[in-house]
């Protein structure tokens, strides 16, 4: 027996073979008895706490620190064979990024964890939507800068020249900036809007031809619900090159009305129809009193009134202009007042 555990097998006695399969296996099975300790009793325990805080350092401490006994027990069961000083020395540098990269995500899942905890909470109670806008494309960039860094030092510690490597990513970098700047454009544009505040959600606007409720503020793009019921995507950099009409912050809307009547409307006809829209506005509920009224235009087949009144119901725009014009046509009915059509008046001599 003693001889066949001294034989060699791919440089290595079989017995070295044998321990350190040994070792491998004992650390899994460290990480599996360590895996069932942490969910049968410690976390039992954490959850008769008032925080929250040892209950998110515990689920995702577990998973990355099990993989790290695993990682641990595979790197020293392989320390132990030889297999060439070149061979070894690439496993060293494998194993060293491998256990880099555990730690990074480690910390990449309680950084994550202790945002959606603490920050997100906090960012749902403002009043201001640019913190909601603005912290997922934050936790994301933060993840990436963690990952990034872990990468580099695991690089840097395997014996890489991360000088040399990022100098080399620099030139793809250029090429890649270059063919993503409608992307820049279009997360600046959102930041721009969520700074300035030319709209918010459910405001209407009108720009480049389209005309809608505002539905969604993203980084890259808007979404307005049309008033035809179509949804339109806008990339955010067209905000910051064409103006955009902010409908929903007119205070009053002004309607402009000419009105024509007969030319044998006498002269107390036409002072007493100027009176009844007057004395419409004063009795309309949702327009403002003041409104211009003017005998201002001696047309083809009619003498024009000008009739200029403010909408300050917006909410009822349709209804109360219905209401105005019902009471001028009732109104200048039961007056005689008669509205002029085009016509043609021939005279034979």
């Amino acid at each position: 027996m003693i001889e066949f555990l001294e034989k060699d097998f791919y440089g290595n006695s079989i017995q070295n073979w044998v321990i350190s399969a040994g070792i491998f296996l004992g650390a899994i099975i460290v990480a599996k008895v360590l895996y069932w300790f942490i969910g049968k009793y410690v976390k039992k325990i954490t959850e008769r706490t008032k925080t929250n805080l040892d209950d998110i350092l515990i689920d995702n401490l577990e998973e990355p620190v099990i993989y790290g006994l695993a990682i641990i027990g595979f790197y020293w069961g392989f320390h132990r064979l030889y297999f060439g000083e070149q061979v070894d020395d690439f496993f060293d540098h494998v194993f060293t990024i491998i256990f880099a990269l555990n730690i990074t995500w480690l910390i990449v899942r309680v950084a994550d964890s202790l945002i959606e905890e603490y920050v997100v909470p906090l960012v749902s109670k403002t009043e201001s939507d640019l913190d909601d806008q603005l912290l997922p494309l934050l936790r994301k960039l933060l993840k990436a800068i963690i990952w990034a860094m872990g990468i580099i030092i695991g690089l840097n510690n395997a014996g890489f020249d991360v000088m040399a490597l990022i100098a080399g990513l620099g030139i793809g970098g250029l090429a890649l900036a270059l063919a993503a700047q409608d992307t820049v454009k279009n997360i600046f544009g959102g930041v721009m809007i969520l700074l300035d505040k030319p709209f918010k959600i459910s405001d209407r606007i009108k720009m480049d031809g389209f005309d809608g409720m505002v539905e969604e503020i993203g980084i890259r793009s808007t979404r307005i619900r049309t008033l035809e019921g179509r949804l339109v995507t806008i990339p955010n950099m067209h905000f910051s090159d064409n103006a955009v009409e902010n409908v929903s912050k007119e205070p009053t809307r002004k309607v402009v009305l000419n009105l024509g009547l007969t030319y044998d409307t006498t002269p107390e006809g036409m002072q007493k129809a100027m009176d009844i829209l007057k004395q419409i506005i004063l009795d309309q509920t949702g327009v403002q009193d003041d409104c211009l009224v003017s005998f201002n235009t001696w047309g083809d087949s009619s003498m024009g009134i000008l009739f200029i009144y403010y909408i300050s119901d917006m909410d009822n725009l349709l209804q109360v202009q219905t209401a105005v014009n019902m009471a001028i046509l009732k109104e200048f009915n039961e007056s005689g007042l008669e509205f002029a059509f085009p016509s043609r008046t021939v005279y034979n001599k």
